[in-house]
């Protein structure tokens, strides 16, 4: 096993505890918050496309899959939202399961067509299942989270909770980035013919790859709703699956890190822009054309070349 990246972690948790102690400022908390979110789905994206080959544009109804579970269970069964998360994880996983071995025979942009068939039927339930998930209006009315007797009511508590989940999430990804199974990742991505002459399934790793980020987004989609307290389906559309897919590739798809440089860049874009909201989408696209021209690697993968060449 290669070592472990603790530099990264060890400055996104420096980064981190600084904006706790230093920045009292609920909506800049709030914005972190929000990145945060973004950059666990980015990574996962990061995951499906950039190890295993995997072009998913339905990653935006698993996290709302997540969060309507976490909703519709707290607020209309009363259950224990811990236990919601956990509920709209499996929920994802197994839905993802059962639908992932037909559509993980695909390839290319008929996978691409087929994921993002999937993802507009969950917006479709979404919106017009009115009577389980307020339809268009919205689900109102979301609790907050209790860990450990802490009720995260605020946004600082809710970004300590969110960054120390964060950290940890960081390094289970870099545990996975260091071990076999991003090497037969990568391996089934370049060449499945290969793969099989090895004894190597593609389609059962791919399915299982394909279950457990859904599961993931999912939980982070539960996580999503009981820091908004409002969700609708405008939130899960095929728009946020493409921002997730721009945000892994600005960041550097491949690298581990490259879902969390990319959610971080394009996730402040909105915020720095906010008095050109006209001119945001442009600067959007040019980032993203920029990048995919210039530097195939995206932003990790090119600094990770110039520090290789300066050593």
């Amino acid at each position: 096993m290669k070592r472990i990246n603790l530099f990264f972690i060890i400055l996104v948790s420096a980064l981190l505890l600084l904006t706790g102690f230093r920045v009292e400022n609920e909506y800049y908390l709030g914005v972190a918050v929000l990145i945060l979110i973004h950059a666990v789905n980015a990574t996962a994206m990061n995951v499906l496309l950039g190890y295993t080959g995997i072009i998913s544009m339905g990653q935006a109804a698993f996290f709302g899959i997540g969060a309507y579970t976490s909703a519709v269970l707290s607020v209309t069964y009363g259950i224990n939202p811990i236990a919601t998360l956990f509920a709209g994880a499996a929920i994802a996983f197994v839905l993802a399961y059962i639908v992932g071995f037909p559509i993980l025979k695909l390839h290319g942009h008929y996978l691409a067509m087929a994921t993002l068939g999937f993802g507009m039927i969950i917006y479709i339930f979404m919106n017009e299942m009115d009577f389980l998930t307020g339809g268009p209006s919205g689900f109102v009315g979301i609790g907050d989270i209790v860990i450990f007797g802490y009720d995260l009511m605020d946004e600082k508590t809710f970004f300590i909770a969110m960054s120390v989940f964060f950290v940890f999430f960081l390094l289970i990804c870099e545990l996975f980035d260091k071990s076999f199974l991003h090497n037969k990742l990568k391996f089934i991505k370049n060449s499945e013919s290969a793969c099989r002459s090895y004894g190597i399934s593609p389609a059962k790793t791919k399915v299982l790859v394909f279950a457990s980020m859904a599961a993931l987004t999912a939980f982070n989609g539960g996580i999503y709703a009981f820091y908004t307290h409002f969700i609708s389906p405008v939130s899960f559309s095929f728009k946020y699956s493409a921002e997730l897919l721009a945000m892994a590739t600005v960041g550097g798809l491949g690298y581990i890190t490259g879902g969390v440089v990319g959610a971080v860049c394009l996730g402040l874009i909105p915020e720095l822009f906010s008095t050109m909201e006209e001119y945001e989408m442009l600067v959007y696209g040019g980032v993203l054309a920029v990048v995919v021209m210039f530097f195939p690697g995206g932003i990790s993968g090119t600094l990770k070349k110039l520090v290789k060449r300066d050593a």
